[in-house]
């Protein structure tokens, strides 16, 4: 990995982070923790690190926006589940699902050796693994779910589209 790229990475997650930190100056709607700022720096900078890893793997357009679009759909789930959880509140157990959404990902992409054809693969067993969570969730654990379940089952088909999207697009650089 090129230094200069590393160093692009971390300017960007330090502007990024900086944008609560003034806002915690004007207001008290936002409230961030030292460590809410090191999750949050550690999952921005580590994504970019990681989509430049592995986008740098092939010089194929499409197989470099299907890692743009996989790994910010990680970390938007990862995010937003952190925030304020998915299923009911971030405190809900049911949540602790999601984790195994980002390792059939993570897990899967490795072992394809990054090659395009795997890596298809890998996210659609992750757009599928996100589909099942909140099925599991209502069948198994039955947690209460403040928003509804229509919201959480739209929530979470909009983001196993996201995923299956990066699985396409790895399918179809496969292809090239």
């Amino acid at each position: 990995m090129r230094r200069k790229i590393v160093i692009i990475i971390l300017l960007v997650t330090a502007c990024i982070l900086a944008v609560p930190l003034v806002a915690m100056q004007f207001t008290d709607e936002v409230d961030w923790s030292v460590g809410d700022f090191i999750a949050a720096g550690i999952l921005l900078a580590g994504s970019g690190l990681m989509i430049e890893f592995v986008a740098s793997r092939s010089g194929n357009t499409t197989y470099k926006l299907g890692v743009v679009l996989g790994v910010v759909t990680g970390l938007f789930l990862i995010w937003i589940n952190l925030a304020v959880g998915i299923i009911g509140s971030e405190d809900n157990p049911a949540n602790l699902m999601y984790t195994t959404v980002i390792l059939i990902g993570i897990v899967g992409t490795t072992t394809s050796g990054f090659q395009a054809r795997g890596m298809s693969h890998a996210l659609f067993a992750t757009a599928i693994a996100q589909l099942l969570v909140p099925m599991i969730a209502f069948i198994i654990m039955r947690p209460e779910v403040d928003e509804g379940l229509f919201k959480v089952v739209v929530l979470n088909t909009n983001i196993a589209v996201l995923f299956a999207g990066s699985g396409l697009l790895f399918r179809r650089a496969s292809l090239a």
